[in-house]
């Protein structure tokens, strides 16, 4: 495909210089380090960017091949990237690893985790739809009940032609079709979020990962009377000062039996399994776009006293800060 082949592409930013191509995305991405693989005279290259709050949409397009890192920074923002090429390809490096999307697969990766990205293939057109890494961090909290920080371990790469592949890909793509060139999606930011945490939820239930294991095993596994009691109790009282003793007398257990039991049937403790309602609690009132409530009230109301504390936790499980949450609901 020719630079003259590409007008079908409405690329905002367009170049015929590989030191361009790195300003430009630079100045859209933070730090951000690349050399060609090859020549670099003639260096077409194109790029559209669409965003939302929960995702951004790039189509890159380039003419030789090339490799990147970027190194994150406090202000890079974290998302699960899914690479749709349309020719070329794309592979990303973890160590001496290599996941790689092409023909039929679909590449899935971490912004934060791999050493390096390697675009390959002559005139290369590359569909990427970046959903923010807070919404798979509250799908995860959703799901498994737990705070979660690290890296989730992922499956990288996804077959398009089998049944999981074929259904995350189709609405990779709807999504990826509504954005495109300020497109409807753009315009309904409740469908938008639908669809990413629809995405997500498919993303965190049908692939593997590190907590996998809980989805196997979990729907098996009926909890006993005591950890239903302590859970109950819990939810009664989840805006009162409990202790994990004034718990298990609750529940009818000793503290050490209430301890197994959670890590049993929950994967956690069950002090964690009560700091994640609360920072549930916190959340909903935060996202809450009628709420008056001053972000010391949020805290105190759900026993959290220490408001570094809270923000630290918060951005582990949620991966944004509690003052990032009220931004995107229009408060201060």
């Amino acid at each position: 495909m020719s630079e003259s082949n590409t007008s079908q592409f409405a690329f905002r930013f367009r170049g015929s210089s590989f030191d361009n191509m790195v300003e430009t995305l630079g100045g859209a991405f933070g730090a951000f380090d690349a050399a060609p693989i090859g020549r670099t005279q003639n260096f077409h290259w194109g790029l559209d960017i669409s965003a939302s709050n929960s995702a951004v949409m790039l189509t890159g397009y380039h003419e030789a091949e090339f490799q990147f890192n970027i190194e994150p920074t406090v202000d890079t923002a974290e998302y699960l990237s899914f690479v749709v090429p349309r020719s070329g390809g794309m592979a990303v490096t973890y160590g001496d690893r290599i996941a790689e999307a092409g023909q039929g697969k679909l590449l899935l990766y971490n912004n934060f985790e791999p050493d390096s990205v390697i675009m390959h293939g002559q005139s290369n057109v590359i569909d990427e739809l970046l959903i923010n890494w807070s919404v798979i961090l509250q799908t995860i909290g959703q799901t498994f009940e737990i705070p979660f920080s690290g890296s989730l371990d992922l499956l990288p790469e996804l077959d398009l032609s089998t049944p999981v592949g074929q259904t995350i890909g189709n609405l990779t793509e709807t999504i990826m079709s509504g954005m495109r060139d300020d497109g409807p999606l753009l315009q309904s930011p409740i469908a938008m979020a639908h669809m990413t945490q629809a995405l997500a939820d498919l993303v965190v239930r049908l692939l593997p990962h590190r907590l996998s294991h809980f989805l196997d095993n979990g729907p098996a596994l009926i909890a006993p009377r005591h950890v239903r009691k302590a859970i109950e109790f819990m939810h009664a009282n989840i805006d009162q000062p409990i202790t994990m003793p004034k718990v298990a007398e609750a529940a009818g257990v000793s503290s050490r039996a209430l301890e197994t039991g959670f890590r049993a049937f929950r994967g956690t403790s069950p002090a964690v399994y009560l700091l994640t309602l609360r920072l549930r609690a916190a959340r909903q009132d935060l996202l809450d776009p009628a709420s008056t409530e001053t972000m010391k009230a949020i805290c105190l109301k759900w026993g959290f006293f220490h408001f570094g504390r809270f923000s630290a936790v918060y951005k582990s499980t949620y991966g944004e800060y509690p003052s990032d949450t009220r931004k995107r609901v229009g408060r201060k």
